[in-house]
């Protein structure tokens, strides 16, 4: 593969893919050599979808959208992933490291409020030398890494001064229902972890005249059926190990779909009153800032469509 794909990526970061331990599950797989390991990633980013995204947070998406780039690929196996089609299958296009910094541009002169990357943990080296060589080619707007959170905190600190904002998903405490919907007995201590590492980089939040955040950390709670008990238990985490008026999404937009129908526990929509009790428990431990969801977000029309918009001109498509 040639050098210029990576676009002078330092051997530092490059070396990272030769022996791929960048998540907890530490295949080390030579990806420059063609080998994959869990994830199904290869050597170059691959991306499914280049867009601006009007369905996140107010504080992400605003007015203009949030600049989102999907990734392929993914280090979990959520049954009821909504992205299955490229988390999952692998659809996407791949590009080299400069394309993807070219993408970053081209959402930013779109209007996009930030760059928004999602799902990126196994393409980290590849995504930390892009911001670095869009941010020399004049990108100013702020970095969102929005991630599974099923991270390794010393490949995180590749990233810092990079991310602004950290937008982590803690799914589940209990680690029996991490390994049945996630084959990731160990999610909780992981994401944890690395939540604290993302906290240590970026610190409290920070919001723009508009209302925009441009530094802090988000975590995002997806309330699942029948485990209101465990979603307690997440917030009990978060109330005991950061600040209080660390910001929190609890969302109630849980749609059965890819192999959830083997599960017929989650095979169901979450009831308002699963969720409203969730709500409610959020107030009474002291938690001070959140969002929530109206119940209209149970909907799998909000999915995105994946057809390799905004990566036109790109790379090859897979």
């Amino acid at each position: 593969m040639s050098e210029d794909a990576f676009g002078g990526m330092p051997a530092s970061l490059l070396e990272t893919l030769g022996n791929c331990r960048l998540c907890p599950r530490g295949c080390g797989r030579n990806r420059l050599a063609g080998e994959v390991g869990f994830c199904g990633a290869g050597a170059l980013p691959r991306v499914a979808l280049a867009s601006l995204h009007y369905w996140e947070e107010p504080c992400v998406s605003g007015t203009r959208g949030s600049g989102t780039v999907f990734f392929s690929h993914c280090n979990l196996r959520c049954v009821f992933c909504q992205n299955h089609v490229i988390s999952h299958g692998g659809f996407g296009k791949d590009i080299t490291v400069p394309e993807l910094a070219q993408v970053f541009l081209r959402l930013a002169r779109k209007g996009a409020h930030n760059i928004n990357l999602v799902s990126p943990a196994h393409f980290l080296p590849q995504v930390a030398w892009a911001v670095h060589l869009a941010r020399d080619q004049g990108l100013t707007i702020p970095v969102v890494y929005n991630t599974n959170a099923y991270e390794l905190p010393e490949s995180l600190m590749l990233l810092e001064g990079l991310v602004d904002v950290y937008l982590p998903d803690i799914k589940y405490c209990s680690s029996e229902a991490a390994s049945r919907y996630s084959s990731a007995r160990d999610y909780f201590t992981r994401a944890t972890r690395a939540i604290l590492e993302m906290h240590r980089q970026v610190g409290p939040a920070r919001f723009s005249a508009d209302g925009i955040m441009t530094r802090g950390v988000l975590i995002r709670h997806l309330v699942l059926p029948g485990l209101v008990p465990d979603s307690k238990r997440v917030l009990d985490w978060i109330r005991a190990n950061l600040p209080s008026d660390t910001y929190v999404s609890v969302m109630s937009q849980y749609v059965p779909m890819h192999l959830a129908a083997k599960h017929p526990e989650i095979n169901r929509r979450l009831t308002s009153r699963e969720y409203e009790e969730v709500l409610d428990y959020f107030d009474d431990i002291g938690l001070q800032n959140g969002f929530m969801q109206d119940p209209s977000s149970q909907d799998s029309s909000f999915t995105p469509r994946f057809d390799l918009s905004g990566l036109e001109g790109l790379g090859e498509s897979g």
